[in-house]
């Protein structure tokens, strides 16, 4: 479980399965923390569950930046989401811009970028923010960056991964499967959880992120029952009702 330190910093003994959704988030700022301090100069956060809105998540996740004395700006996809931030936020004393918007640009001082839900419309703008960053720290918070749709599976997404997206590290991914969890916490490697009557169990550990198929060969693996028998599914633990529960809340 994670604890708090006194400067209000986040260590992390074991890894585990989050019991609700604030907890996966304060996860991921350990996680973020623990990549900075190892200087993992790109990074990504990304709790992948299709519902769950970004500016909330970002509220929750920031703190993370302030609590190691970091100088950091926020940039949103566009000008709107980043005022509603900032009205919703009290105006707070760091800069929330859209990406490129007047008085958004980066500037010598600052030493960490956050960028919340950037999509593969904004690829080519965040691909040039990322370069002008230099050594300075960018975390990418639930990125849209391989959509399909826009960026394409042929050669211009190939460049694209090639070029930028392979450069950033997943240190912190939490994705709910059918009764299972995938889980990376830097700087644990890769983990399947699987959803028991007595709770998740960790199943394996893999350096790099695990294909849809190993992930089934993983859990089949686990299946042990009488020639005939049917399939029996563990009970669902409370993650994914608290999570669901979080969102609806969120959207009313």
């Amino acid at each position: 479980m994670a604890d708090m330190t006194q400067d209000g910093a986040t260590n992390f003994a074991v890894t585990a399965v989050p019991a609700s959704l604030e907890e996966a988030i304060f996860q991921a700022r350990g996680a973020a923390q623990a990549a900075i301090r190892a200087g993992v100069p790109r990074m990504v956060v990304e709790l992948a569950y299709s519902e769950l809105k970004g500016m909330p998540v970002a509220q929750q996740f920031y703190p993370a930046l302030q609590e190691l004395g970091l100088v950091f700006k926020i940039y949103f996809p566009d000008a709107g989401s980043a005022a509603l931030a900032r009205r919703d936020w009290g105006n707070p004393d760091f800069v929330v811009r859209g990406i490129g918007e007047l008085h958004s640009e980066m500037e010598p001082s600052d030493q960490a970028y956050l960028f919340v839900e950037p999509s593969s419309i904004e690829v080519s703008q965040v691909e040039e923010m990322c370069a002008e960053a230099g050594d300075k720290f960018v975390i990418m918070l639930n990125p849209k960056l391989e959509d399909v749709a826009t960026v394409g599976i042929g050669y211009a997404g190939r460049q694209l991964r090639d070029r930028f997206l392979s450069t950033l590290e997943s240190v912190y991914y939490l994705r709910p499967l059918e009764g299972a969890v995938l889980l990376r916490c830097y700087p644990h490697p890769w983990q399947v959880w699987q959803d028991t009557d007595s709770g998740y169990v960790l199943l394996g550990e893999m350096p790099q992120k695990p294909s849809g198929e190993a992930i089934d060969q993983l859990l089949l693996g686990q299946v042990t029952q009488a020639p005939g028998a049917p399939v029996t599914k563990g009970k669902r633990s409370g993650f994914l009702s608290e999570l669901q529960r979080f969102i609806q809340a969120l959207t009313q």
